[in-house]
């Protein structure tokens, strides 16, 4: 008797205690609106400019869906298969706990959990997965304190929104967005049933990584639901989640250029903060897959590749860092530096135009030495008498340099920097062939500059940063107050660029519209280039090899202008044509005395026309020298210069290796 004695009362004391636990801990327990909030680890979301989430980073947690919101199917999926005595305990089982020892007994190990469904988000918040017993009796303590302080409910809806369904999705929104493709308040039976089937094991049961296991899990679960009496047998009969359509999964090739270069300003435009933020940028999903199908064809097999788009206002479309983000996460677009070649000359003739040359003024191509440095084209012959704009669309090499000593090197260096280069430039007079190492993204935002006539553009990927309750903490504001160059030197550079598509080294990325664009090659062909644009889209392609040694038949010309085609030809598919404006309007000062008499104050000198139809489908600026050319008042010496010009363009196409004829792709003057 005394023994009975003493048992009753050791278990009367022991129940006293875990009591006096369970009260301690139900008053220390944070409140409902504190355990709503408090995720743990961060949610990045990255949407493209069409709203589509490109790319999740972290945890991602959906949206909190209250009680009344949840699908039954959902609730009663996850009690079935988790915890059928849900309603009936108080927090702990006593009778799955004797069902998991018995089969521990029978098998020698634990096989079976006894956790409820409170204790299991119990350990989720506050405890670790550590397998100790001194942690399990923490758990119930802590389950019991929660059923006491919270209803079924409350606890049901934290466990749906808090739990892990694998794919780093936590909770049933987000399981349903990364699974399904929609919100978890639209969850089907069968869709229910398989995310249901997840929290045994996230891994194993994975629709994305194993369909079949989840399906089979799934139809586990919906009998369970049968046998429970959530469901009848005959909407189990009619239950099929093999009919699930799942959400296509998020590419993560290309993309992750852009977002990799976009997300790493995130720490100057936002305060740091742990809530998860939703990025919403500047991508095109079309023109990222133009760009990588245009990579793909045209890249050399032993060469890399990048491609960076740029719309007027700065705003990135598409980003291409490299043929396989998989194999290479490093970015070439942004990252890489590489000597331009005759890409460069945009600087060249950009200070020139400034400086007073005309796209009209004769040159000669003829040896030159400056400074003991004799630059040669890349056949090593010289067209003679030439006008400038013959120069810069056959890229005559000689023609640079002598504009290079014309205006000074250091005064292009300038340019360079005025219109977004960020790398050192040097000023050794070959600087003008491209020999100063410089970035993809650079380049285009200059080309892009000129598109804006001289306007900078400062090229972005984040739009705007959103917080909880779609809280704006950042969003993008376009500067457009900083010129660069008066309109009338980037209208004559445009006149420049144009003809370089139309009739010189850049035919191969005629698209069918008006197109600007300057080709480079480096010397022994180790880089290749080609950047213009188009209906208000400007575009980079970079080739070469990332150890920098030789790719045999690589110019600027040939891969880089056919890949830069192939994209412009989808990415403005859509986009009105645009004319350019060449017309150009001379500052007094550069009026010739006799064109100055002649122009009335009254009467305005008539500008250009828009620019005649080519033959072959483009779009050209008239020839050196065509009577139709308006917006000039030629004087006598003019129309002499003119006249050389039209010769010159016959002798620059022989000087280049090429009968005026011939429509393959002229040679541009090497970098040497």
């Amino acid at each position: 008797m005394t023994f009975l004695k003493l048992g009753i009362f050791a278990v009367l004391a022991v129940v006293g205690a875990i009591a006096i636990a369970v009260f301690v801990t139900r008053a220390s327990l944070p409140d409902y609106g504190e355990l709503q909030s408090s995720p743990n680890g961060q949610m990045i979301r990255v949407h493209a400019a069409d709203g589509t989430v490109i790319v999740s980073l972290g945890p991602s947690y959906g949206e909190w869906i209250p009680y009344n919101r949840i699908p039954h199917s959902m609730i009663d999926a996850m009690v079935a298969v988790e915890d059928r005595r849900y309603y009936m305990h108080i927090g702990v089982d006593p009778i799955g706990i004797a069902r998991s020892g018995w089969v521990r007994v029978q098998r020698g190990h634990w096989a079976q959990g006894g956790s409820t469904i409170t204790q299991q988000i119990a350990r989720n918040i506050f405890l670790t997965n550590t397998r100790t017993f001194g942690r399990k009796f923490r758990e119930m303590i802590l389950a019991m304190a929660m059923e006491r302080k919270f209803s079924k409910e409350q606890i049901l809806e934290l466990y749906l929104n808090r739990v892990y369904f694998g794919g780093g999705a936590y909770g049933i929104d987000a399981a349903s967005r990364r699974f399904f493709g929609h919100p978890a308040d639209r969850l089907s039976l069968e869709e229910a049933a398989i995310v249901a089937g997840l929290v045994k094991a996230p891994s194993n049961y994975s629709p994305t990584a194993d369909a079949q296991a989840a399906i089979a899990r799934a139809r586990i679960v919906i009998e369970t639901m049968r046998e429970s009496g959530k469901i009848t047998a005959e909407q189990a009969a009619k239950a099929d989640p093999a009919s699930v359509k799942l959400a296509p999964e998020p590419k993560q090739n290309s993309v992750r250029y852009f977002t990799d270069w976009a997300l790493a300003q995130l720490d100057e435009l936002i305060d740091e903060t742990s809530e998860p933020i939703d990025v919403w940028t500047t991508l095109d999903l079309s023109m990222q897959r133009a760009a990588d199908a245009a990579i793909r064809a045209n890249t050399p097999g032993n060469a890399q590749a990048a491609l960076v788009s740029l719309d007027r206002d700065g705003a990135v479309r598409a980003m291409v860092g490299g043929k396989d983000y998989v194999s290479s996460i490093y970015n070439r677009a942004t990252q890489a530096q590489r000597q331009p070649g005759s890409a460069f000359k945009l600087f060249v003739y950009l200070a020139a135009l400034e400086a007073g040359v005309k796209p009209e003024d004769a040159v000669v191509d003829e040896p030159v030495t400056i400074d003991g440095w004799s630059p040669r084209n890349s056949n090593g012959k010289f067209a003679g008498p030439i006008d400038i704009r013959t120069a810069f669309a056959f890229s005559i090499n000689t023609v640079a340099a002598k504009l290079g000593l014309q205006v000074g090197f250091p005064t292009i260096a300038d340019m360079a920097r005025r219109f977004g280069i960020t790398t050192p430039v040097d000023t050794h007079p070959s600087m003008v062939l491209g020999t100063s190492d410089v970035r993809l993204l650079d380049m285009t935002r200059a080309f892009a500059a000129v598109n804006n006539k001289g306007i900078a553009v400062v090229p972005f990927g984040i739009v705007k940063v959103t917080g909880p309750k779609n809280s704006v903490l950042y969003e993008h504001e376009v500067d457009d107050s900083r010129v660069l160059v008066a309109p009338w030197v980037t209208a004559q550079m445009t006149d420049l660029l144009q003809t370089a598509v139309n009739t010189g080294t850049g035919r191969a990325a005629q698209i069918g519209r008006p197109v600007a664009g300057k080709t480079g090659t480096t010397s022994s062909n180790k880089d290749g280039w080609f950047l213009g644009f188009s209906s208000g889209l400007t575009t980079g392609v970079w080739m070469g090899r990332d150890d920098a040694r030789r790719v045999p038949g690589l110019a600027g010309g040939r891969a880089p202008a056919e890949a830069f085609r192939d994209f412009m030809v989808k990415a403005v598919a859509k986009r009105p044509v645009e004319q350019f404006d060449t017309e150009v309007t001379l500052p007094d000062y550069q009026l010739e005395p006799d064109d100055e008499a002649r122009q009335d104050p009254r009467h305005p000198r008539p500008h250009a026309e828009p620019e005649g139809r080519h033959g072959d489908g483009g779009h050209r600026p008239r020839g050196p020298g065509d009577e139709g050319r308006q917006g000039r008042v030629q004087s006598r010496e003019s129309r002499h210069r003119a006249c050389a010009g039209r010769q010159g363009v016959i002798r620059a196409r022989e000087a280049q290796g090429e009968h005026h004829r011939d429509h393959r792709v002229p040679r541009e003057g090497a970098a040497l």
